[in-house]
């Protein structure tokens, strides 16, 4: 049994991987100082409460590792900027969390903790072998395990992260403990699940009924706008990039080589080397070669179109010739087929960069590299594009937390570099599957309110003087409709007569509309069957609105199922509390995040240590 019990310790450790960094970041809410500023030492403040920035640091490289074990791809650097956004919000939590339980004296005994560890296995280990007799979850393993020596190792991590989920259970529970529907609170809800309205409705959009041609814009009325408006006008911080693009696509000859090397893979199964031998060895598609190429079975058009014609058009037991796809070439075997059901094999060999193509690629990347790369000089994007004869393009604007677009090219990384980046600076070399590239910081826009004369605020400001004045024609449109309704016209006859749209809508629910507008909604439930609204002046529209049909909600049927709808509804109004709560107290924390003094550029970096040698050069010189 300890052997076992010591076997498990490597198929284990990825789960207590986790409660490490959960242990640390729980450690980080427990010390930490007070003060005005914020030290060296600190990476921010969460009310008042320093987060030491060894031990964020310390953690997001935990939670890079531990993402990375179980992921097959390299994580980019937007991954790992998500990965510290979230590691810094989890900090900021239960920084928040642990003032709570302060104020309201909310605490765990070491006894609760011990009992909730010896009855509450993780769920993790629930799934693993060792701790399971007959394929089922054995408590008596894993209470032995928790007193082995291998189980000892853990068990303060666990003490840890269980003290830290009763104390939240604690603090939600007193959260939700005042929580109560009556009768008449439960009707309410039931009733608005359940009635239903069927309406007419006749929408005036005014983009969509009033052209641009029926309304003059004059110099005055953007002015005036703009003044009034200045705060409306308030734009995030917005860096501007250019880029130099150096394709990384195949050509023909690249095409042809991956031909090659398929057909050089069939020939060497026809020679008398099992196919799976070569799958493993060759195969692109890394699912399936593990698996010498076997795809099990599969129905037609569950893959590629030209692999799929040829799988079910082939003769069973034979290798195919290359069959080409968007993927690449396939070699392919089909054991067995019944009529759209195959089961076979494969071998994927993509096209990529191959010989003197890729040589000449690679050479043109490193020069990127060496000419301009990761500079501090604008100039040296100049330069790249001169020696490389590329074109320098301009990037869409960028705010943060977007990816940079290129043209129709969403660049990956680019747009965490941005931001950091001092204007000028020349990025280090980024790719994709389709290109290098290769970014220069040009300008950088502050947040604030853009000066009228920038065009494209100008130009946003002028929209939104002639949407107003678009609202004011489409009043008077909505008010001709009335007066046609009021002179016995139908509401389908008037709007056809003016070129309205009219439509019939439902039946619907108040809580399942078939539209956002909630005064709408809330017209079409507080109307009479066969009446009808007036202009109703919305958010996105004038509309009007008349009651065909209206269902109500049975009474019967909610006295019949009134306990088990309780218990329904009070679990639901809990879990909206303990949401709304949370989100609240997050609101309400007051944050210094100085998480960008952390991670400069390699370019500064290297400027800042040439600084530094220059100092103190010049200090033994004198």
């Amino acid at each position: 049994m300890m052997q076992a019990f010591r076997s498990s310790a490597k198929i284990i450790a990825i789960v207590f991987a986790v409660l490490m960094v959960l242990f640390l970041i729980q450690l980080s809410g427990i010390g930490g100082g007070s003060g005005a500023g914020v030290s060296s030492t600190s990476v921010g403040k969460v009310n008042g409460r320093s987060i030491d920035t060894r031990t964020y640091q310390q953690v997001v490289q935990d939670r890079i590792q531990l993402i990375q074990q179980q992921s097959p791809q390299t994580l980019t650097l937007d991954d790992i900027e998500r990965i510290r956004d979230d590691v810094w919000e989890e900090f900021v939590s239960n920084t928040v969390l642990n003032a709570e339980y302060a104020r309201r004296k909310i605490s765990v005994s070491p006894g609760e903790v011990a009992d909730f560890l010896r009855n509450v296995p993780p769920p993790e280990l629930q799934q693993q072998p060792d701790f399971q007799t007959d394929g089922q979850f054995d408590m008596g393993k894993y209470q032995r395990w928790l007193t082995s020596s291998v189980g000892m190792q853990y068990v303060p991590l666990l003490e840890a992260q269980y003290r830290s989920e009763l104390m939240r259970s604690k603090l939600l529970r007193v959260v939700t403990a005042d929580v109560y529907l009556s009768d008449a609170a439960l009707w309410e809800r039931y009733r608005d699940a359940n009635e239903a309205v069927t309406i007419g409705v006749t929408a005036i959009i005014p983009r969509r009924v009033i052209p641009d041609s029926a309304v003059a814009v004059t110099d005055d009325e953007i002015t005036a706008y703009y003044r009034s408006h200045a705060e409306d006008l308030t734009r995030p911080k917005t860096a501007y990039l250019s880029a130099v693009v150096l394709p990384r696509a195949p050509d023909a000859s690249d095409t042809a080589a991956a031909f090659a090397r398929a057909e050089q893979a069939r020939q060497e199964i026809l020679g008398g080397t099992p196919f799976a031998e070569v799958a493993r060895r060759e195969s692109a598609d890394t699912v399936s070669g593990k698996a010498g190429g076997d795809l099990g079975s599969w129905t037609r058009g569950s893959f590629a179109p030209a692999f799929d014609s040829a799988a079910f058009a082939m003769r069973l037991n034979t290798l195919s010739t290359p069959v080409l796809s968007e993927f690449g070439y396939h070699i392919i075997e089909v054991t067995s087929r019944r009529a759209d059901t195959a089961e076979g094999r494969h071998i994927l060999i993509p096209i990529e960069l191959a010989g003197t193509h890729r040589d000449l690629v690679d050479s043109q990347a490193d020069s990127m590299e060496a000419l301009g790369a990761e500079r501090l000089d604008p100039a040296a994007l100049d330069t790249v594009a001169r020696a490389l004869a590329l074109p320098i393009y301009r990037a869409a604007p960028l705010q943060p937390g977007t990816q940079v677009l290129v043209g129709n090219l969403v660049v990956p990384d680019a747009g965490v570099w941005a931001f950091r980046a001092q204007v000028g600076e020349v990025s280090p070399i980024i790719e994709d599957s389709r290109n290098f590239y290769l970014f220069r910081l040009d300008s950088l826009q502050p947040e604030g309110v853009p000066p009228l004369a920038d065009s494209t605020v100008r130009a946003a400001v002028t929209e939104e003087v002639r949407s107003l004045k678009k609202w004011d024609a489409a009043r008077a449109r909505g008010q001709e409709y009335l007066d046609r309704l009021t002179a016995g016209a139908s509401m389908a006859q008037a709007a056809e007569e003016m070129g309205l749209p009219y439509r019939e809508v439902g039946p619907f629910v108040r809580t399942r509309p078939p539209f956002p507008n909630p005064i709408l909604v809330g017209t079409a439930f507080g109307l009479a069957p066969g009446t009808r609204s007036g202009l109703l002046d919305t958010s996105d529209g004038l509309y009007v609105i008349q009651v065909l049909r209206h269902e109500a909600a049975d009474s019967s049927q909610f006295l019949n199922i009134l306990a088990e709808y309780r218990t329904q509804e009070i679990r639901q109004v809990r879990q909206d509390r303990v949401r709304n709560y949370l989100t609240a107290l997050r609101a309400s924390a007051t944050v210094v995040d100085r998480r960008d003094d952390l991670y400069r550029t390699a370019a500064q970096l290297e400027a800042e240590a040439e600084r530094q040698q220059s100092r103190s050069q010049g200090a033994v010189g004198y």
